[in-house]
């Protein structure tokens, strides 16, 4: 499971599909491809551009995808993430129906207009990952670095207050959740370009949702 099919099972309902956050999913889940080729020794942020680490091309399709994206030419952080995460998010759905995670429900409302729901199918990954989650935030548990890219992109997404079953949120986990956003994952075994890029991942996304937020309001 990539980090990006973990983060849309968080984030889509359980019932219908739909996704918290939807006004900033692009950079959402262009964050979450940019984070795992940052794991994966593949990328870096340097003087706020995102680079090539290696020629070592990636083979599963999705992160490939991103990787062409990147080995283009250097770009902002903001721009790669719009660029890669474009339509991640049809991707990442279409493999968790093949997963059998999630299941597509095709329906008429008044005998004329089609509508698709995507309800969940089985949600013992989905269960686990928010385990996790919860542990880390909740309990103060040390997270290893697929969960902490996980909480910083759905803090900084908005999207952390949404997930069910809710957080004991208190100014403990709120600020547990900001230092992982920040790149504070307290792992050795994590690189400072992985901190380095998931931090700027993290900037920019927050960004993008106060950007939504003002121009709503």
């Amino acid at each position: 499971m990539l980090i990006a099919e973990d983060l849309a099972l968080l984030l889509m309902d359980d019932e219908s599909g739909t996704p918290a956050a939807a006004g900033t999913l692009h950079y959402t889940m262009g964050g979450a491809v940019l984070v795992e080729l940052a794991l994966d020794g593949l990328v870096d942020v340097r003087d706020r551009k995102v680079v090539l680490t290696g020629d070592r091309a990636p083979e599963d399709p999705l992160l490939r995808a991103g990787w062409d994206k990147v080995a283009e030419k250097p770009r902002s952080v903001d721009t790669t993430l719009l660029k890669i995460g474009a339509d991640v998010w049809k991707q990442v759905v279409e493999r968790l129906v093949e997963h059998g995670m999630v299941r597509r429900e095709e329906k008429r409302v008044l005998g004329l207009f089609r509508t698709t729901s995507l309800p969940a199918a089985d949600t013992r990954r989905e269960d686990e990952v928010r385990q996790r989650i919860r542990a880390v935030l909740v309990d103060g548990a040390d997270p290893d670095p697929r969960t902490a890219a996980l909480t910083a992109l759905l803090s900084a997404s908005g999207a952390l207050p949404a997930l069910r079953p809710k957080l004991a949120w208190s100014g403990e986990v709120a600020r547990r959740a900001k230092e992982l956003e920040r790149g504070n994952w307290g792992a050795e075994a994590v690189s400072t370009a992985v901190m380095r890029t998931a931090a700027a991942i993290a900037a920019s996304s927050t960004a993008a949702v106060l950007a939504v937020v003002t121009t709503a309001t």
